[in-house]
């Protein structure tokens, strides 16, 4: 019990609830032990008392706040039940931590959600890693049980268990997952697929719907995974327990049957399919019982897809496939078989002879039918040595066909397991360990329990014992390990209850006997129970109901289990008749009767007494159950407890009651009892010293923790029974730690206050100094004011006499003006009047003389048009007359022929006369033209004349005196009409002039405004086409990255089925070890080791390429024809050779060898599918980016259509017209000049033969400066040159000389002619370069060596092909420097191309494998700046786990100089060979990534890194590396940006987590972490002193809330991919000319046989 000290007031308590289990309080008084209450302040507020009768009934206390969270359920102070709950109640519902590790066991809860947390990332943030520092995970388990077997050389073994629908199955297939990623070197091969897939295989026939769970499984499986000697997967076992047989024929309500029968009638329209004469599940008897056909989310026709397909790669062919569907339909058919009563008592039943589902049932298995018929209605029975028939009754019958439907199923199950270990069982050699893993039902109780839960419970007792052994045999070698005195810890041993099950005359004992009694029954067997475990001697885990005498209650340790007796009897017979079971032997079909063989281990079947069989069904479970619990006591077994949070199947909803239930029934409670029991707390003494060394005297250093630990704990706890001493740490009994915890608090809250004190008093001193000067102050500044007030009012009254004097001056003066002004005005008015009475009088007179001269001219006018109208009228008469005269006249001459002759013969004068007169009255048109311009010019001039004349006139009227009086009237009205007409002439002209200027405003005004618009859409228009052309450039080249990256990323895959290819054959070498030597072509044998398969000879089409062409060039065919004289005997001998030799020829396998058949099939295979899934994947790269760049264009084209408007458009469409026209034109030219070059070349060849063969754009065939190696020296060269060339004598090497020699061999080869020669030597030279790398594939210095030559070869090649010499020839014709190579190299190019990639991805290989290990202590666990831990830090774990590899005590740790000295390495290797900067760039902008995604996924999986001071570490450790690659001009080619996701998480670290405005600077500053990794990041942020506070939940929804908007559109992936590949693009630089005077070639290379041409 714990120390009632620590009943005070504000200590945290738990009581107990019936809703939440337990609630929290806080004492609002300190506990006496006179008073029987305590007065309580519930977590909602209100406040409770508890009633305590005596100190045992104190509640349970709560644990620290430092604690809360925590990974490790056994690092609590407290262990007890809430704290346990509550615990877990965080980590799942505010961290959504669904793992959490109790000891040795990891309690997992089912979210009930698809979490990011399985990936292949986080599977390599787990591997090879130290689990104790690492969140806990199923990963970690796995981990630990794969390290812990590759350590110590011992099996294995993961126990999984809980309620159905808790997720054990899921946490099985991650843990087979992970052992198939990690135990098959990243890659599954076929091991690990067949494993993988005999998981839908089990699912589908082993899995049903329950009410607890869509995918229970209704069995249980214990899977051994065996390992070969480097750690690989080389096969598998299953063994199954307990099947379920009773679902096949009955379901509860809202329950499914096994998930393969509504998986086939989901496919009974296919056309396989339609031969099963299947339905709809609601037509069949034993898919309907539970009345629920679907499940949501599920679709059983794909899960039967599914499923097939892992048959197929298990190996079962599709015709055993459909055998096997026939069974199961079969089953599904005899459930409607309907057997009808016959007889007066219904003692008799009959089939009738055309029931359907018979006919089927027996169609489908190959049977007779009437037999069938007749021996479900019948039985025979042995009476005085004579065999009798005897009828049965229709409920027997009954019984009998669901027996036999159960059988079949059992068997069928049985057959599938054994067909499964058989196609696991892959490899010869025995597995030197394993590792099991257990799925296994946990403890079960319903409202109604029959055999099935017996037989669970029972299970789940023997395995509870061995996991208390277990856990009480992990504590006792801790304490033997620290050498502690210690006393035996007593754990609840459930032994009782296990002989009570299967002891002698126990419950299965009884059970057996009674089965084998003639007449028992299910009724006089529990009788039996009751006088055996009740009235003789009572069981203390024996009970009888109350309410019933059919039943029998069974006290388990994880609580009381009723179980009902019906039935018991019937399950543990199992009995199927021997007839029905011959009748099935006899089927046609061979599987049905391959599964009812007679075996020794054959199921119960036969007939009563004599005839059944001896092994009930509850013995078989007893023998496996036994043979289990050896397997398991023979490994070391790693705990997982799977717990499910509701029944509601809802995510992230937590049940207290339901958890606390399995808590208890899984054994987690137990292990926290039994831990409670000993020492549960342990730290090391510096762990010790750091966190409580304010209660310390005496030393204070660190070095001397222990001794001060020793002095001081005996004066902190003066019970020396509640602490031990071990070698390296420190034990506490339950609540010391809340103990120290405590006085240290009040250590610190004594300094505290004294601190407050002298805080206080200065603080109140300087308020009084402040307030004493503020004071005088404030007096002299009053003093001051008053005075200023006293003089302001004797100004203010001087001022006002002033302002008086003046107001009334000014009165006086505004009188006087007025007055004025009124007068002025009354005599202004006067003369007006007066004066517009005189122009009244001239006005009207005026107008009198107008009228008068209007009326006058009118009676002029009238008179004059009358006189006019008489003379024309007298006009028209006499003409009229006239007229009619010469119309008579005219009649009279046409009727005359000869007029109408004249007329004919005037027609050609008259015409010419009239075309005459028309020019001439062009010309007077003409001439009045000019005469009008004249006039209208003369107009104009003498307007001007007259404006000028006016202006004169106004100017002389303004200087004359004004005129006398004398002037007559009508001289004044003259003058003042020319007035008149000048000034509106004058108007008019300027109103003229104004609209003139205002349309020439507006007509430049809008000529600006359409030059503006222009110009806008000019730019307008260009910016949109650089902003398509930008994008779609971008577009273009990231889909060229991204092929890039596909591409290599196949070829390394190619290249690491090309290398198990070769050790395949190596491994056959070595184990035949015969005297056979390989025979090779003399082009192959240039090193001691083998060439790969895919370097054939240098005649074969494409030799080198990774990906082989679908069909053989022409070209290629021909020149295989012609440079191949053998290749037809060879084909000869190849085809009188047998299917193997010819498999191993093609293999590339030494025929003198001898192999396995199936070895090499297996290599050929692969090789094979290899080569078909590179080259389909190349092609549907390329017409997938043909489609794509189509789709672009088209898309470009209509967004300029639709940005543009018509008139641009249009405008775009001529443009681009005119460049289609110009680039025709310059194609046309293009085809002229090639014509005329290859006219030339023919008149050239013509003159000169001996030149034909030079190839196009050669200017002369003579070249100097190479080197000739002749055909017997080839393999010495390359011997020398390449295969045994070492790094002592490589490395003071010049860079790229063994290319340059390489290439000038090959080059004097083809100059000579002999094209067949240069192609040999260049793929010759490949190989070779291709198994110096495979020779050096661990030293960085020889690869970067390599890798210069192979760039360097592939550049002088490329520079030297013919097409870049004659598109370099068109460009600078005038060149004669670079001469093309006759021989077309382009395969030779192509498989350079592929070994430049293959060595850098070695080069980067060689540096990864060395900063693997060293990364994350380096760069999250080396304390560059010293003494930044703060000394009141939270310690870490006290536990480390089973696979953890213990740290070296004084061991060196790497530090960021171990990381530097790596890169520098590299970087010195590849300076050295002096590659491209652009290459060195990409290649530690590749290795950046790898360092930066390694410690960030660390980081988010380990809850001791998320503290200040660690971030302060990191950042320091990330700027070191970052300074290195600036030092280096390394930072431009992305390698700094690279880290921006750890320098990111770490400034998450070190922010601020408490106000609104805190969260919006952080998103602002976390632009490259998804929402995802902030919330983990702030979930594991665990403060490491107490100046520090947890970030709060509220925090952590506003920052979810801020970044809600940022998780449209990314992937919910939460750590880092770190296999991701950067794709790699070499680039191109045209080498100068070579010759063999320009190269310094040392002796001892050993080459001087070449000689210089």
């Amino acid at each position: 019990m714990a120390s009632l000290d620590l009943y005070s007031k504000g200590a945290s308590v738990w009581i107990p609830d019936p809703d939440a289990v337990w609630v929290s309080g806080l004492l609002l008084q300190d506990y006496s032990p006179v008073e029987k209450r305590l007065l309580l302040k519930l977590s909602d507020g209100r406040e409770a008392q508890y009633l305590v009768g005596s100190p045992s009934d104190l509640p349970p206390l709560g644990n620290p706040d430092i604690l809360e969270g925590e990974n490790d359920l056994t690092a609590l102070s407290f262990l007890h039940e809430p704290a346990v709950l509550h615990n877990l109640r965080v980590r799942f519902l505010d961290y959504s931590s669904i793992y959490t590790y109790c000891g040795i066991v990891l309690v997992a809860i089912n979210p009930y959600d698809q979490l990011p947390i399985y990936g292949e990332e986080v599977i390599d943030a787990y591997s090879g890693q130290d689990t104790a520092d690492l969140e806990p995970h199923i990963y970690s388990v796995a981990e630990e049980a794969y390290r812990t077997m590759s350590r110590e050389e011992n099996n294995q073994s993961i126990i999984i268990s809980g309620e159905s629908g808790s997720g054990k199955t899921v946490s099985a297939k991650f843990t087979m997952r992970y052992f198939a990623v990690v135990g098959g070197a990243s890659q599954q091969t076929a091991v690990e697929e067949r494993v993988l897939a005999s998981n839908p295989i089990m699912e589908s026939i082993g899995n049903a719907k329950t009410t607890r769970n869509d995918n229970s499984s209704r069995f249980g499986k214990y899977i051994e995974i065996g390992f070969g000697r480097k750690g690989d997967i080389i096969g598998a076992n299953m063994r199954t327990y307990l099947l379920e047989k009773s679902r096949v024929v009955f379901q509860a309500s809202a329950e499914r049957n096994y998930h393969i029968f509504y998986q086939l009638c989901a496919s009974r329209d296919s056309p396989e399919m339609r031969s099963l004469k299947l339905d709809a599940p609601e037509r069949f008897r034993y898919t309907s019982r539970g009345r629920e056909m679907q499940m949501p989310g599920t679709d059983d026709l794909l899960d039967l897809e599914r499923t097939c397909n892992a048959f197929t790669v298990l190996g079962v062919q599709p015709e055993q496939q459909m055998e096997l569907f026939r069974i199961l339909s079969a089953v599904l058919h005899l459930g409607n078989v309907v057997i009808q009563a016959s007889g007066r008592t219904s003692e008799r039943s009959y089939i009738g002879a055309d029931d359907r589902p018979l006919a089927v049932f027996s169609q489908l298995l190959g049977v007779e039918g009437p037999q069938v018929a007749h021996w479900l209605c019948h039985r025979r029975l042995a009476v005085g040595g004579e065999m009798l028939v005897k009828p049965v009754s229709g409920r027997h019958a009954v019984e009998a066909r669901d027996a036999l439907a159960k059988h079949i199923y059992g068997q069928l199950f049985a057959w599938t397991v054994r067909r499964l270990n058989s196609a696991l069982r892959a490899h010869r050699e025995p597995a030197r360990s394993f590792i099991g893993v257990l799925d296994i039902y946990g403890f079960e109780t319903f409202d109604r329990n029959s055999f099935e839960q017996f037989c669970i419970n029972y299970a789940n007792e023997k395995l509870q014992q061995q996991f208390n052994k277990h856990v009480f045999h992990l504590e006792q070698e801790e304490y033997v390990r620290e050498e502690l005195c210690w006393s035996r810890i007593a754990f609840s041993d459930n032994q009782q209850c296990i002989n009570l099950l299967e002891g002698q005359l126990g419950v299965f004992d009884l059970l057996d006997e009674e089965c084998r009694m003639p007449k028992g029954s299910d009724e006089s067997w529990v009788l039996k129970l009751y006088d055996q475990h009740l009235s003789s001697r009572r069981h203390p885990h024996f009970q009888k109901p109350r309410m019933s005498n059919s039943a029998f209650v069974i006290v388990h340790f994880a609580g009381t289990v009723q179980y009902e007796c019906d039935g018991f009897l019937g399950k543990n017979r199992d009995t199927v008749f021997e007839e029905l079971i011959n009748i099935l032997k006899a089927s046609q079909s061979e599987l049905v009767a391959e599964l009812f063989q007679q075996q020794e281990d054959a199921s119960s079947v036969g007939k009563r007494a004599t005839r059944e069989h001896k092994l009930t069904a509850g013995l078989q479970f007893r023998r496996s159950l036994r043979t289990l619990m050896e397997a398991l006591d023979d490994t070391t077994p790693h705990y997982v407890r799977c717990i499910k949070p509701n029944d509601l199947k809802e995510a992230f909803t937590f049940d207290p009651r339901r958890t606390v239930q399995q808590l208890r029934a899984c054994g987690v409670l137990e292990t926290i009892r039994i831990s409670a029991a000993g020492f549960p707390s342990r730290w090391t003494y510096e762990e010790f010293f750091s966190r409580y060394r304010l209660l310390l005297r005496g030393l204070r250093g660190g070095e001397h923790a222990r001794a001060s630990c020793r002095e001081a704990l005996p004066r902190l706890i003066p019970d020396p029974d509640q602490y031990c001493f071990g070698k390296t740490k420190v034990f506490f009994r339950a609540g010391q730690v809340a103990v120290l915890e405590r006085l240290r608090g009040e250590r610190l809250r004594v300094a505290s206050v004294t601190i407050q004190s002298r805080v206080r008093g200065w603080l109140a001193r300087i308020r009084h100094s402040r307030v004493r000067w503020a004071a005088v102050t404030i007096q002299r500044y009053c003093r001051g004011a008053a005075a200023r007030r006293l003089a302001l009012t004797l100004r203010y009254t001087e001022a006002a006499l002033v302002i008086q004097k003046t107001r009334r001056m000014v009165a006086v003066r505004q009188m006087f003006l007025m007055i004025r002004r009124a007068t002025v005005t009354i005599q202004a008015f006067a003369r007006g009047t007066l004066a517009r009475f005189r122009c009244r009088l001239l006005a009207a007179e005026r107008a009198a003389v107008r009228l008068q001269a209007a009326v006058r001219a009118w009676l002029a006018r009238r008179a004059y048009r009358r006189v006019r109208s008489a003379v024309l009228l007298v006009q028209c008469c006499a003409r009229r007359r006239a007229a009619r005269r010469e119309m008579m006249k005219l009649k009279a001459e046409a009727r005359s022929v000869e007029k109408f002759r004249e007329l004919n013969r005037g027609m050609e004068v008259k015409l010419m006369q009239l075309q005459l007169r028309a020019d001439q009255e062009a010309r007077e048109a003409a001439a009045l033209k000019e005469t009008l311009h004249a006039e209208r010019q003369a107009a104009g001039a003498e307007l001007q004349a007259l404006r000028a004349t006016v202006q004169k006139l106004g100017s002389q009227k303004r200087e004359e005196p004004p005129p006398c009086a004398v002037i007559s009237d009508k001289e004044a009205e003259a003058r003042r009409r020319a007035e008149d007409e000048a000034a509106q002439e004058i108007l008019r002209l300027t109103q003229e002039l104004q609209v003139l200027q205002r349309e020439k405003d507006g007509f430049c005004k809008a000529r600006e405004d359409l030059s503006t618009r222009l110009f806008e859409q000019e730019k307008a228009q260009e910016d949109f086409v650089h902003r398509a052309v930008t994008l779609e450039s971008a577009a273009l080249r990231t889909e060229l990255d991204e092929e890039r990256r596909k591409y290599q990323g196949l070829l390394r895959e190619f290249t690491r089925l090309e290398q198990r290819y070769d050790n395949l054959r190596e491994m056959s070498l070595l184990t035949e070890r015969t005297a056979a030597h390989r025979r090779t072509d003399s082009t192959c044998s240039l090193s001691l080791e083998p060439p790969s398969p895919t370097l054939l000879s240098p005649q074969s089409p494409g030799p080198l390429s990774p990906v082989p062409p679908a069909f053989p060039e022409p070209e290629e065919v021909r020149r295989v024809s012609v440079t191949s004289p053998s290749g037809e005997t060879r084909a000869a001998a190849r085809g009188s050779e047998a299917p193997m030799d010819r498999l191993m020829e093609t293999m590339d396998v030494a025929t003198g060898v001898k192999m396995k058949g199936e070895d090499l099939a297996h290599a050929y295979d692969a090789v094979r599918v290899a080569n078909r899934f590179l080259e389909s994947q190349l092609r549907e790269q390329r017409g997938q980016r043909e489609e794509e760049l189509q789709a672009l264009r088209a898309q470009l084209g209509r967004a300029i259509a639709a940005s543009c408007p018509a008139a641009q458009q249009q405008e775009v469409q001529a443009l681009l017209e005119a460049r289609e026209q110009e680039c025709v034109r310059l194609r046309r030219e293009l085809k002229e000049l090639r014509d005329t070059v290859s006219l030339r070349r023919l008149v050239a060849q013509v003159v000169n033969p001996e030149t034909s063969s030079c190839p196009p754009g050669t200017k002369s065939a003579t070249v100097t400066g190479l080197l000739e190696c002749r055909r017997r020296d080839e393999a010495k060269l390359l011997k020398n040159l390449v295969t045994d060339l070492r790094a002592d004598g490589a490395l003071p090497l010049p860079p790229g000389l063994p290319a340059s020699v390489l290439f000038l061999c090959v080059r004097h080869a083809d100059r000579s002619g002999d094209r067949t020669h240069a192609r040999a030597l260049c793929a010759a030279a490949v190989a070779a370069v291709k198994a110096a790398l495979k020779k050096h594939s661990s030293d960085v210095d020889m690869t970067a060596l390599w890798l210069k030559n192979a760039c360097l070869l592939h550049d002088l090649l490329t520079q030297h092909s013919p097409k870049r010499t004659t598109a370099a020839a068109l460009r600078s014709p005038d060149s004669d420097e670079v001469l093309p190579l006759a021989s077309d190299l382009g395969d030779s190019i192509r498989a350079l191309s592929d070994l430049r990639i293959q060595a850098y991805q070695q080069l980067l290989s060689i540096t990864e494998k060395r900063l693997q290990h060293i990364i994350v202590p380096a760069l999250l666990e080396s304390e560059t700046i010293t003494a930044l831990s703060g000394s009141a830090g939270k310690p870490g774990p006290s536990r480390k786990r089973a696979g953890s590899d213990p740290r070296a005590a004084g061991g060196d740790a790497p530090t960021m100089s171990a990381v530097l000295r790596e890169l520098r390495e590299l970087h010195a290797a590849l300076s050295r060979q002096e590659l491209p900067p652009a290459l060195m760039e990409q290649a530690f902008n590749q290795l950046c990534y790898l360092i930066a995604a390694s410690a960030f996924n660390s980081l988010l999986l380990r809850k001791d890194m998320c503290c200040w001071s660690r971030g302060m570490q990191i950042r320091y450790n990330v700027s070191l590396l970052e300074e290195w690659l600036r030092g280096r001009g390394l930072q431009a080619g992305g390698a700094a940006a690279a880290l921006e996701h750890l320098i990111q998480a770490v400034q998450l670290l070190q922010a601020g987590k408490k106000t609104d405005w805190d969260a919006r600077a952080l998103v602002q500053t976390c632009t490259a972490l998804s929402s995802q990794q902030v919330v983990k990041i702030l979930t594991l942020y665990t403060p490491q002193s107490d100046l520090e506070e947890r970030v709060s939940l509220n925090f952590i929804r506003t920052v979810q809330g801020l970044l809600k908007g940022r998780c449209q559109g990314q992937t919910p992936q939460l750590l880092m991919d770190v296999r991701r590949v950067f794709p790699v693009t070499f680039p191109y630089s045209p080498p100068p000319v070579l010759h063999a005077e320009q190269l310094d070639v040392p002796d001892s290379l050993k080459i001087s046989f070449l000689r210089r041409s």
